[in-house]
């Protein structure tokens, strides 16, 4: 009787095992690039809600009147005593970029409600009627797609007349069709789920599965584009504002300063440079803020 032969296979000595991780576990994240991403979130909300704080208590921060100056001060460099200088006319910079938040701040909300509200509205009577119904508004949408934003604005502007009110409504309108193809995705994709069939079949009426079921699980998409749309609806106000088409001088809106200091660019480039990195850094903000939103949705 012949004794069983085991196999014997060879180990290449230079070949090193991987460990074995245990199940269950991940191996360890770079705690780094998370620290760096928690700032950038944490200082994104503290820029906005320092601009917040501006547009509500502007006296806190700029006591001073932002429409009268010294005339005796005109463009004086930024300083202790003037942190972004001053204008033409003696005026704090600093005090009018302050009190020009409500103003900006005010048109970005109003533009975002106005675009927020009939955009959703239209997506979702698109969404869930369907049919000829859905062909006519998205059609409507797509011819609202297809005209650059700042022109519809602009249109919008010369038919309503000029102010802040009337730019973020011309603003407002331009983001209509951004609402309303989202929330016709989002409703269309919610009605063929698998609960919103069961609710029809347990004898809910269309109006009753589409209140309790379709909209409300449709809505937060909607809510990380407004906020993506807040950041962009202030960059368009201060766009017009700079074209002359916002509020009228002396008002401190902050396309209308930026506007005032570009014929001294090369004298006083606080006029435009500080104001301008002011917009810059909450409008990023903002988008900050809403792509951690989108994240989220997710």
């Amino acid at each position: 009787m012949t004794a069983p032969v085991i196999a014997q296979t060879s180990v290449d000595p230079d070949v090193v095992a991987a460990p074995v991780v245990p199940e269950g576990t991940q191996p360890p994240r770079s705690g780094g690039r998370l620290r760096h991403r928690g700032w950038g979130l944490y200082l994104a909300f503290a820029v906005v809600a320092v601009a917040v704080l501006w547009a509500v208590v502007p006296g806190v921060f700029a006591p001073g009147d932002p429409l009268t100056g010294v005339p005796a001060d005109k463009l004086l460099p930024p300083s202790a005593a003037h942190w972004f200088g001053t204008d033409t006319l003696g005026r704090d910079l600093f005090g009018r970029v302050v009190h020009g938040a409500v103003h900006s701040l005010s048109g970005a909300l109003i533009a975002v409600t106005v675009g927020l509200a009939l955009g959703t509205v239209l997506g979702a009577i698109a969404g869930a009627v369907g049919g000829v119904v859905d062909d006519v508004l998205m059609r409507i949408v797509d011819v609202l797609l297809a005209i650059p934003g700042l022109l519809l604005s602009l249109s919008v502007i010369i038919l309503l007349g000029f102010g802040t009110v009337n730019a973020a409504l011309a603003v407002g309108l331009g983001s209509v069709a951004a609402f309303a193809r989202l929330m016709r995705a989002e409703v269309a994709r919610v009605r063929r789920t698998e609960y919103v069939e069961a609710a029809f079949g347990s004898g809910a009426t269309f109006f009753a599965a589409l209140r309790r079921h379709v909209l409300p699980n449709s809505l937060t998409p909607i809510v990380a584009l407004a906020a993506l749309q807040f950041g962009t609806a202030i960059l368009a106000i201060s766009t017009l504002g700079f074209l002359g088409y916002g509020a009228p001088p002396p008002t401190p809106e902050w396309g209308l300063l930026i506007a005032e200091g570009r014929n001294y660019v090369g004298t006083a480039w606080w006029l435009t440079a500080l104001p301008g990195l002011v917009v810059v850094a909450v409008v990023l903000s903002a988008n900050r803020i809403s792509n951690r939103i989108g994240r989220r949705t997710r």
